[in-house]
């Protein structure tokens, strides 16, 4: 499918682990400056570089993740300040739900750059920070973390369902150790 400037909305990438790229986080802050230049109207703290990419020595898709947040979902003209600087909406399953947009950079099926748009208020972008703040302290966690993804994405490179099922499990029981009252 090609959305109306010609660009690819399909993912085409199979999930590939690669080893950790020092180069990730000028990557990040290549984006950060752009990212937060077209949505500092409504800008709430800083642009993060979350995921795994953001954690030093940690094997990744080499796809830069990264974290801002608005005021209210209804804010704006997001899709368009984002689309003034290249970078493509790419809604989500759960997107309205979870409060949120997915933007990629250059496109979906090439991205080099994925970037989520939270409303501040929303419940869920707090523990994509707490995750990475928790490997970036315990490499050996990092590394667990790691060789989950690598055998995932062994298993089938296209199953990106299963792949973020497979994956679930270790964030979940970690955050839950992070906080215990589920709170």
């Amino acid at each position: 499918m090609t959305n109306p400037s010609g660009t690819d909305r399909q993912r085409r990438d199979p999930i590939h682990i690669v080893s950790y790229d020092p180069g990730w986080p000028a990557a990040f802050e290549q984006q950060r400056s752009r990212v937060e230049s077209a949505l500092r109207p409504w800008l709430v703290g800083p642009v993060e570089h979350i995921g795994s990419t953001s954690v030093p020595g940690l094997a990744a898709k080499p796809i830069i993740d990264m974290l801002a947040r608005v005021p209210d979902y209804g804010t704006g003209d997001i899709v368009g300040a984002m689309s003034s600087i290249a970078w493509t909406h790419a809604p989500e399953a759960g997107d309205e739900q979870s409060r949120k947009w997915s933007f990629c950079f250059p496109d979906i099926g090439r991205r080099t750059h994925h970037l989520h748009i939270f409303e501040a208020a929303a419940e869920n972008w707090q523990s994509l920070l707490t995750f990475r703040d928790y490997l970036r302290r315990h490499p050996d966690a990092a590394v667990e973390y790691g060789r989950i993804k690598e055998a995932l994405a062994a298993a089938d490179a296209h199953d990106r369902p299963r792949y973020r099922a497979g994956k679930a499990p270790f964030i979940e029981e970690l955050l839950g150790q992070l906080n215990p009252s589920g709170e």
